[in-house]
C-alpha cells in the first residue's frame, strides 16, 4: 500500500517502508549476498534509452464496463522517457480515475504544530543506543562496509533505528546509481487525468489522531524489532542495483513475465511489519489494520466504478497487482473477469 500520506508522527513512522515501491516506492527482489571483505565502488549510473510505452494495462470487466489498471514501478532511471498512446487514449475516454490505496491523518494545522516538538528524536534508537548496540556483530560489519560506500559523510545515521538506516541506505545507493522513485511517470499521468477532467476518487482511509501525542511518546521509547529490516535491505541491495536496468526495461517495454519475477514480500514484512507490529500501536487498532482497511476501500470503490462507468482508469503499484492476497486477486475471487496485458 503506497504511499501513506500522514503528518507529524505518521511522516516518520510510515515513510520508512515506502522504499518497497515508492514513497511511491521501489521494490527489491529477495536474497542476494553482499560481501563485507572490502568496500566496493558505487555502481555506474544506469541508462534506459529511447522512448518506451510502459506496461500494458490490466482489464477488470463487468459486462461491457471496464476498469483499466496501470501498474507503476520504481526505481527507474532518471533519464528515461516514457509515453503510452494506449494509456492516453484510455484516460481520454474514461469517466473516472481511481487513486491507489493509501492512508491519511488530519489533526489540523494548529494541532500539528503543537505536536512537532514531540517528533524530535523519533527516528533515533531509544536510550541513546547506536546501530552497533542493536545489530548483531555480523550485520553491523556489513552495515559499516555499505555505509562507507554510500553514506560516508552521514554520522547521524549511526544513532537511527535500523528501519530508518535502511531507508537512508536505499535512497543513497539508488541516487548514486542514477535511479529515481518513478514519480515523474505518475505526475505525467495525473496531468493527463486533470486535462481530461475525469472524476477523481480517493481510496485513502483516515487514521485517528486524538492520541497522537501519546502515540509519539510510546513510539520513541519502544523497540521495533527492526534489525531484520536492515539485514534484508542490505542482503537485497546489490541485486536491487545490479538488476535495476533489466527490471526498468521490463517495465518500460511491458514484459509482464519478467515483472512477475519481482518479489517484495520478504522486505515488506521485515520493514512494514516491524512498524505495524510495534507495541506503540497496541492501543490504535485502526493503525494496525490500515493496510486491510485501505485495500477494502479500494475494492469497494472499484466495484462502484465498474457498476457506474463504461470506462474507469486506475493506478496500482506492480506489487499490489501481483500480490496473491492483493486487490486484483480479491476482484478475481469476487467473480470479476481480469485480463492481463499481452
Amino acid at each position: 500500500m503506497r504511499p501513506l500520506v500522514v503528518p507529524a508522527l505518521c511522516l516518520s513512522l510510515l515513510a520508512a517502508p515506502g522504499w518497497a515501491q515508492s514513497l511511491d516506492g521501489a521494490g527489491a527482489p529477495p536474497a542476494a549476498v553482499v560481501t563485507t571483505d572490502a568496500v566496493e565502488p558505487a555502481p555506474e549510473q544506469i541508462h534506459v534509452v529511447a522512448q518506451r510505452p510502459g506496461p500494458g494495462m490490466w482489464k477488470v470487466k463487468k459486462g461491457d464496463h471496464v476498469l483499466w489498471v496501470f501498474g507503476t514501478y520504481a526505481p527507474l532511471p532518471k533519464n528515461m522517457t516514457w509515453r503510452s498512446q494506449q494509456v492516453e487514449n484510455v484516460i481520454k475516454h474514461s469517466q473516472e480515475y481511481l487513486a491507489p490505496p493509501g492512508a491519511t491523518a488530519k489533526p489540523g494545522f494548529f494541532r500539528m504544530v503543537t505536536l512537532l516538538p514531540s517528533l524530535i528524536g523519533v527516528r533515533k534508537n531509544p536510550d541513546g543506543a547506536q546501530l552497533r548496540d542493536v545489530l548483531p556483530q555480523e550485520d553491523y560489519a556489513q552495515w559499516s562496509t555499505l555505509k562507507a560506500t554510500y553514506l560516508p559523510e552521514n554520522s547521524d545515521v549511526e544513532r537511527e533505528r535500523p528501519i530508518f538506516a535502511a531507508q537512508a541506505l536505499t535512497e543513497a545507493a539508488r541516487k548514486e546509481a542514477g535511479l529515481v522513485n518513478g514519480y515523474a511517470v505518475r505526475k505525467q499521468l495525473l496531468a493527463l487525468i486533470k486535462k481530461s477532467e475525469l472524476k477523481q476518487t480517493s481510496t485513502e482511509v483516515e487514521l485517528p489522531t486524538d492520541n497522537a501525542r501519546a502515540l509519539i511518546k510510546n513510539f520513541k521509547k519502544s523497540n521495533l524489532a527492526d534489525a531484520a529490516c536492515l539485514r534484508t535491505t542490505m542482503a537485497t541491495l546489490k541485486q536491487d542495483l545490479d538488476g535495476a536496468t533489466a527490471r526498468a526495461n521490463a517495465w518500460a517495454k511491458g514484459d509482464v513475465d519478467e515483472m512477475r519475477k519481482l518479489n517484495y514480500a520478504e522486505r515488506e514484512e521485515a520493514c512494514f511489519g516491524a512498524l505495524m507490529n510495534s507495541a506503540a500501536l497496541d492501543t490504535e487498532p485502526e493503525w494496525k489494520n490500515v493496510k486491510a482497511r485501505s485495500h477494502a476501500k479500494w475494492i469497494a470503490s472499484a466495484e462502484k466504478a465498474l457498476a457506474a462507468n463504461a470506462s474507469t482508469f486506475a493506478l496500482l503499484s506492480m506489487d499490489d497487482i501481483f500480490d496473491p492476497k492483493g486487490v486484483i486477486a480479491a476482484l478475481v475471487a469476487k467473480g470479476y473477469e481480469v485480463e492481463s496485458p499481452e
